[in-house]
């Protein structure tokens, strides 16, 4: 899958100093949504259907 044009986003809970952070991308034309390291930008990517994602993010223990 070509992520050259994807939009990343990082979460708003980010620091200016990148800390510990993943960044999310909308796959063009696709059901899932792309997950990647934001100290790693150009290492691998994991894909993740919406579901998927959704019930990972609800299933990790919340940490603030």
């Amino acid at each position: 899958m070509d992520l050259t044009d994807a939009k990343w986003r990082r979460s708003s809970y980010s620091g200016s100093n990148g800390g510990n952070c993943v960044e999310l991308a909308g796959a063009a034309g696709a059901s899932v949504v792309a997950v990647r390291d934001s100290k790693d930008p150009d290492g691998p990517v994991l894909l993740l259907t919406r579901v998927a994602l959704r019930t990972a993010v609800q299933s990790a223990p919340d940490t603030h």
